[in-house]
């Protein structure tokens, strides 16, 4: 079985970079093959896994535009059984390059398609908007996670997301599933926090993971270093949110007993 989920919310500053980086490494500590797409422009993922976006050759943006073989772009990480395929700043350019295409919204997902099955879990970090590399990745999914943080207007703009995820579950990919919502930047200290966590688990419900990502001073520090949380410091709390997070996403799946997930709590 192979799965692709993207993680997307257009706003800005909710932790989806960090979230995809860290889900992706964590999974892959766990043992599933799993290919990182970086699918902004801003190229944050790129550069927070340890490679230098200006001295990347071919990334998501020639695989979608010039139709470059994804095996010519994807790269091996320090992280094993970890990849990723890359994104540089022209991946700005592509939204326009891309309006005259015939069936411009299935880009991306004939590129994935192509190395999907050498995958367990190919995670797709989205851009801070809803355009149509977006819709791409939406399309190229079979789920979404949702990341929002715990911070005052935390539901601002998420009706709209859902809205645009319901446009593409009834015009381009009528299976595309929300994997979960993600609460992120957790402070216990701050009532505030708490306040967002019970509104948006009485709003939402099911749809909310249990997993709660919290503040955390190694979670920042690891994209300086080009490298995960679990590698900069795997005792770490971010470490081992992340974990949990791969854990129960694991046993929604079905890929994981829940006995199984507690016996790889110490990793």
């Amino acid at each position: 079985m192979s799965k692709i989920i993207a993680l997307a919310n257009q706003k800005g500053g909710v932790g989806k970079t960090t979230s995809s980086i860290n889900l992706a490494a964590s999974l892959a500590v766990l043992e599933f093959k799993t290919l990182l797409v970086d699918a902004d422009p801003q190229a944050n993922t790129t550069s927070g896994i340890g490679f230098d976006p200006r001295n990347i050759k071919n990334s998501i943006y020639e695989c979608i535009i010039n139709n470059v073989d994804p095996h010519d772009a994807i790269q091996k990480t320090d992280t094993p059984n970890l990849d990723l395929l890359p994104a540089h700043i022209d991946l700005v350019g592509a939204e326009i390059e891309m309006i005259n295409l015939n069936d411009r919204e299935y880009k991306m997902k004939a590129v994935l398609n192509s190395v999907r099955e050498e995958y367990d879990f190919i995670i797709i970090d989205c851009s801070p908007s809803l355009g149509l590399i977006t819709i791409n990745a939406l399309t190229a999914a079979d789920s979404v996670i949702i990341p929002v943080q715990c911070e005052y207007f935390a539901l601002e703009g998420l009706g709209k997301l859902l809205n645009t995820i319901k446009i593409v579950q009834s015009r381009l990919n009528p299976t595309l599933a929300i994997e979960g919502i993600l609460l992120t930047m957790y402070d216990v200290r701050l009532r505030l926090s708490n306040q967002v966590v019970e509104e948006v688990r009485s709003h939402f419900e099911e749809m909310v993971f249990d997993t709660i990502i919290q503040r955390n001073t190694r979670l920042s520090e690891a994209p300086s270093f080009g490298i995960s949380v679990i590698m900069h410091d795997a005792t770490s709390k971010g470490a081992i949110n992340y974990l949990n997070l791969a854990r129960e996403i694991l046993r929604k799946n079905g890929l994981v007993t829940t006995e199984a997930a507690e016996n790889t709590a110490t990793l």
